[in-house]
């Protein structure tokens, strides 16, 4: 469905840009400038959940003349990845409880996290600009 494809490339792209934008060097940026709302604990927690719910949505559904589950695997799994790394970072800052599952998934996002937004962001422009191409 075209809605699907809509709502994966935009939340792919404010996703990864949310995700890609997050060192410290860019707090000032995110803090002052159009995008200031992505520092929100709220708005980031809900635009995980509405990233995550498309990129599973977006497996499920494909464009008229595109292969099934293939033709949308990358924004999807990327979509789905990337909405994870916004609600877990949103549960890991609202509880103090630590479980060595949680910290074991802290160390891999923490190193990957901007890279995951870089790609999410490259993902949206592509799926966007090629919408029949195999795997994007």
């Amino acid at each position: 469905m075209i809605q699907f494809y809509f709502l994966s490339i935009l939340f792919n792209a404010v996703s990864g840009y949310a995700l890609a934008m997050e060192d410290k060097d860019r707090e000032e940026l995110l803090e002052t400038g159009p995008y200031s709302s992505l520092n929100n604990e709220t708005i980031r927690l809900v635009l995980g959940i509405l990233t995550l719910v498309s990129g599973l949505l977006k497996l499920l559904s494909s464009i008229q003349g595109d292969i099934p589950i293939i033709g949308d695997l990358l924004p999807a799994v990327l979509g789905l990845l990337v909405g994870f790394i916004l609600i877990f970072d949103y549960y890991r800052n609202k509880t103090s409880i630590g479980s060595e599952k949680s910290e074991l998934i802290e160390r891999i996002i923490a190193k990957n996290k901007r890279w995951l937004g870089f790609a999410a962001i490259a993902s949206a422009i592509l799926h966007f600009l090629f919408p029949t191409v195999l795997f994007l």
